[in-house]
């Protein structure tokens, strides 16, 4: 018996000190996680948007959007936002910046990915293209978005619509044209709607 209860003071013990290291490290840690979340957001709403003085959040239901503004003018030079959709082989979350009517890309940035190593991974950076090694997000930059992003294959684009699929790469190139194509027109409703409900 006497050992028995040793055993669960101990354990007890244990566990006590163990919730309160936990605590202390999480009180700890949770700030700089955040302030390293909110740097990493603030590069990649830059990395997407045309120069912009200031932002301001605009909150859907479901997408925040980052609406770019110049210090000495009310209309907005882009909005920026973050949308997820499934690749290969799992999540591939993207940043996204487009111009106030939604008619054109302003460029993207791949936040996540767990694509085939060499293969889809190329879809943020392709290290056999010296010379570009961003080619494949630097494509959108600027394309347009009328009537849906195209993507072509083992040829180069020749409509302002178009990108062209990374080779040996086809299913993550078309993953991430689908999750724009899908989520630009639910960000742009929501959008919309609730430019609609400000103004009422």
């Amino acid at each position: 018996m006497k050992t028995a209860l040793k055993m669960f003071l101990a354990l007890t013990l244990i566990s006590v000190l163990s919730g309160a290291l936990l605590a202390a490290m999480d009180s700890y840690t949770a700030p700089r996680i955040q302030d390293n979340f909110y740097r990493d957001l603030i590069e990649a709403i830059t990395l997407v948007l045309p120069k912009y003085d200031r932002y301001e959040e605009v909150n859907t239901n479901q997408y925040p959007i980052y609406v770019g503004k110049q210090e000495d003018l009310d209309d907005p030079v882009g909005l920026a936002f973050k949308v997820t959709g499934n690749g290969f082989q799992g999540k591939i979350s993207i940043m996204i910046g487009v111009t106030p009517d939604f008619s054109h890309l302003t460029a993207i940035k791949i936040l996540e990915q767990i694509e085939t190593p060499g293969l889809g991974t190329k879809i943020v950076i392709d290290p056999s293209n010296k010379k570009d090694p961003y080619w494949f997000a630097n494509q959108f930059k600027d394309l347009k978005l009328e009537p849906y992003i195209k993507l072509v294959k083992n040829v180069k684009p020749k409509n302002d619509n178009e990108i062209q699929a990374i080779t040996g790469a086809t299913i993550s190139s078309k993953a991430v044209v689908r999750i724009l194509n899908e989520r630009i027109k639910e960000v742009e409703e929501a959008y919309r709607k609730q430019l609609s409900v400000k103004t009422d």
